[in-house]
């Protein structure tokens, strides 16, 4: 890796106390790092990265995206994700956990109705306008600057600056901009529901049917809805989420493919290893050896 870039690996921390929530500028994380490189990594915490002005390229889930200025990254807890930024980034990092959202009375259902999280899907940069970076600078500083006062209920501050940060956010997000928003809003709590059960079971049931009827619809609905909303089916949608989990286990375990394949519910490792490779063109270990690990 060269001089110029970066790595963002951080912590709920501060001055080495645990915190629900960390907010920081991408100034200070670069000058903190001084050039040390980390590996791909995960996160329990929600993570935002706005980078007002940067360059550079941000990997989720083994997909890379490019670092733009005034592009807002969204990443759940679970996800693997590497920021590679070009020298003196200007922007904002902010983190918090599903408890600091649950003290401050924002419901677990707030972000899971939001556009901005996902799990598993494709997860590229909200662009901002001016005139919206303009009104979340102004949530952004008003975080920054009670999180380093500490006054009393700062964190309920923070709470609030946070909720109408994301909400702002979200009024300019769509699922998919070609698509018809009134079938999304329809098809939304099917979607929501769909993905929490594969969330859930993708590592036992590998079957279309199951999840229709656990749904009490017809698995062609499904793939009609799923399609519709995500533009993929239903059948494509959990079985990346396969790969993607076998992905991550090959970076953050030492277990074998055998072992993986068990895990992922393929009681025979041929079939797992026939089914990774055609679904990415490689085998485990080739995969493995792509990230130089």
């Amino acid at each position: 890796m060269s001089e110029t870039e970066k790595i963002y690996s951080l912590d709920l921390m501060y001055n080495g106390i645990p915190m629900p929530f960390v907010i920081k500028t991408m100034e200070e994380i670069d000058e903190s790092l001084g050039g040390i490189a980390d590996n791909p990594h995960t996160h329990n915490y929600y993570t935002v990265i706005w980078p007002v002005n940067a360059t550079g390229k941000h990997i989720i889930d083994f997909k890379e995206y490019p670092i733009l200025p005034d592009h807002i990254f969204f990443v759940s807890p679970g996800q693997v994700h590497q920021i590679i930024s070009n020298r003196k980034p200007v922007g904002y990092v902010i983190l918090f956990s599903p408890e600091f959202l649950e003290k401050n009375s924002i419901r677990n259902e707030f972000i899971a109705d939001l556009k901005l999280f996902q799990k598993s899907d494709e997860t590229p940069p909200l662009p901002v306008s001016d005139k919206m970076a303009s009104t979340l600078k102004i949530f952004a500083e008003q975080m920054l600057t009670a999180f380093h006062s500490h006054n009393d209920m700062f964190l309920e501050t923070i709470g609030a600056y946070l909720k109408l940060f994301l909400i702002e956010c979200n009024g300019h997000c769509s699922l998919n901009p070609g698509t018809n928003l009134q079938n999304i809003e329809v098809s939304k709590v099917l979607v929501k529901n769909f993905k929490a059960l594969v969330e859930k079971n993708f590592n036992k049931r590998h079957q279309v049917k199951y999840y229709a009827e656990s749904l009490n619809i017809t698995p062609n609905y499904l793939n009609e809805v799923i399609k519709a909303a995500l533009n993929i089916p239903a059948k494509d949608f959990l079985q990346n989420r396969l790969i993607l989990e076998a992905k991550r286990m090959v970076v953050f375990t030492s277990k074998s493919a055998k072992e993986i394949g068990f895990e992922l519910g393929f009681e025979d490792p041929s079939h797992f290893s026939k089914f990774f490779r055609s679904n990415t063109g490689q085998s485990l270990q080739e995969f493995k050896l792509s990230l130089k690990l």
